[in-house]
């Protein structure tokens, strides 16, 4: 799932796209409202995390600017502010939910999902296709050519950004920072391991190959001719 997490605390930042890092997730990060509301007008996102309060635009704002742009994807509020008028206020501007600071990840990721599902946009979109290759991203499973392949929250998150980038040439670089967000060259092999693994349960059990070394480039998932 493509997450924009909007809030300016700089440690519940870190805990929300740390979490759903970790669940396979692909979250952006914006600091203020501003910068916000602009990846939100140019990307396509499955759902978006947003404090209520920010620096430079706050989250009532950009949820109306969102909803009166057309954009219906979910929403949840993040907020220390508990009071009913409150939260009727953040619903009635185009919220879908709202949560109270502080609270578990484990909840956030239940409300994300539960909108995910409901949400008429996105069915199509939860279910990612490279030929017989597809990837439920509500249910968080795998096959190819109807077989079930068993993937950890890496390697889901790996073969998630390279069936988004089906047929292009994806550097050691830019998996690093999209999938590890790593800005620095780590100085271990964590790529090549990942990418062998991968492999080992998307292509080695059957009689195409879809993951290609280009060597001297980089990594490309492509459909077999």
């Amino acid at each position: 799932m493509k997450v924009l997490v909007i809030e300016d605390d700089r440690s519940t930042a870190d805990y929300v796209t740390g979490g759903l890092k970790e669940e396979g997730h692909d979250p952006d990060h914006a600091a203020s409202g501003p910068v916000g509301l602009e990846l939100a007008c140019t990307r396509d996102y499955d759902a978006m995390v947003i404090d209520r309060m920010l620096p430079g635009l706050d989250g009532l704002s950009i949820v109306r600017a969102l909803r009166s742009s057309g954009r219906d994807t979910p929403v949840i509020f993040l907020t220390s502010v508990s009071g009913l008028d409150d939260r009727v206020e953040g619903l009635e501007a185009g919220a879908d939910d709202y949560l109270v600071k502080p609270f578990a990840f484990s909840e956030l990721m239940a409300r994300l999902n539960a909108l995910a599902r409901r949400s008429p946009m996105r069915k199509e979109e939860a279910v990612l296709k490279v030929g017989a290759l597809e990837m439920n991203l509500i249910a968080r499973t795998v096959r190819r050519e109807g077989q079930p392949l068993d993937l950890q929250p890496r390697e889901f998150r790996l073969l998630e950004y390279m069936m988004r980038n089906r047929g292009r040439v994806l550097t050691r670089t830019m998996l690093l920072e999209r999938v590890w967000d790593f800005h620095f060259d780590p100085k271990t092999n964590v790529v090549e391991t990942h990418v062998s693994r991968l492999r080992g349960k998307v292509d080695r059990p059957f009689s195409t190959e879809m993951i290609k070394t280009i060597r001297g480039s980089g990594y490309v998932l492509n459909v077999p001719a």
